[in-house]
């Protein structure tokens, strides 16, 4: 029996572009003729059936715009079982006969669970983490990277100004694809992340020797968030260099901001090919870009999948930033 009736929620942390996704998979789905509600407060508002209406003018103007305008929120009570019957429920009586989940990797438990209860959901990878396994990039993540990047750049100005050292934390939980590709793109005479085992004496502090006595006299650190610890790094560069030195913690800033023209074109292809398998009978779905193409996994394969640190990048870091 054919689709009427869609949902679409952003759940967890925002990512800029989520937007222009609510917006692919509204307008796709009514070009269908499928009815679409909006979730407020993702899960949350699931459990309580707080929709509103989506029609073509409720999503006009939103593509540039960061955040979402469904609001997010993180549930423990969903988790139980209690809360997912009361999700369904609240489906069921609003004649909701599918999901789609804009989120990471916790929201996507969540649309297994609904799924495996009768609730057809398909995910869609938003995060500035860029940390979805089996997805090259994720909605969000190339603003992320742009938002850090210009930061730093202004941070480099002053750092020059005053021969200093700016150690600089950016986001992205226990993964350092972010702090790996800003390091590069703004020269790092060091970056710390998770994936790779580091020793501060070599890796900072005799790095940071080795390119002063070359004449190099302002330095960024980058340290992924997932590291951490960049408060009591800044005192110990100060005394072992010299070189004054400020620690700076970039923070949920990176998350906002207008999305990059790369994150809107990926969210509205990625809405409209949610809409897509939704409407052929698939579910239990997410939705990934792999080269550049769109693909869609089992949400339970695409959790256990493993995603590759690059390895390689990491080593064109450290031999270009001296």
């Amino acid at each position: 029996m054919a689709i009427k009736k869609i949902a679409v929620l952003t759940s967890g942390g925002d990512a800029p572009g989520m937007n222009a996704a609510i917006r692919a998979v509204t307008r796709a789905a009514l070009f269908k003729g499928v009815e679409v509600v909006g979730v407020y407060r993702g899960y949350v508002g699931l459990m309580s059936g707080d929709f509103v209406p989506m029609t073509m003018r409720s999503v006009s103007d939103i593509i540039q715009r960061g955040g979402t305008i469904l609001y997010s929120a993180r549930s423990h009570e969903f988790h139980t079982e209690e809360g997912m019957q009361k999700a369904i429920a609240q489906c069921r009586a609003h004649g909701i006969e599918g999901v789609v989940v804009l989120g990471g990797d916790g929201s996507f438990r969540g649309a297994q669970d609904l799924t495996r209860r009768g609730l057809p959901c398909v995910g869609l990878p938003c995060t500035i983490d860029n940390d979805i396994s089996c997805c090259e990039h994720t909605i969000g993540y190339d603003t992320a990277l742009n938002t850090a990047m210009e930061m730093i750049d202004k941070l480099r100005d002053t750092s020059m100004s005053h021969d200093r050292c700016s150690v600089v934390e950016v986001m992205g939980r226990e993964a350092g694809y972010l702090a790996l590709n800003v390091a590069v793109a703004v020269g790092a005479i060091s970056v710390l992340v998770p994936e790779i085992q580091h020793d501060f004496q070599r890796d900072v502090i005799d790095r940071i020797r080795a390119a002063a006595l070359t004449g190099k006299k302002h330095f960024i650190v980058l340290v992924a968030e997932g590291v951490g610890g960049v408060l009591e790094m800044a005192p110990q560069i100060e005394k072992a260099t010299g070189f004054e030195t400020r620690a700076t913690i970039l923070g949920h800033v990176q998350r906002g901001g207008s999305p990059s023209v790369y994150d809107r074109v990926l969210a509205s292809r990625m809405g409209h090919y949610a809409v897509e398998l939704l409407l052929a009978g698939q579910s239990n779905r997410v939705v990934t870009v792999q080269n550049d193409r769109l693909m869609d996994f089992d949400i339970e394969e695409a959790l256990r999948m493993k995603k590759p640190f690059d390895e390689h990048l990491f080593r064109v870091a450290q031999e270009l930033s001296m």
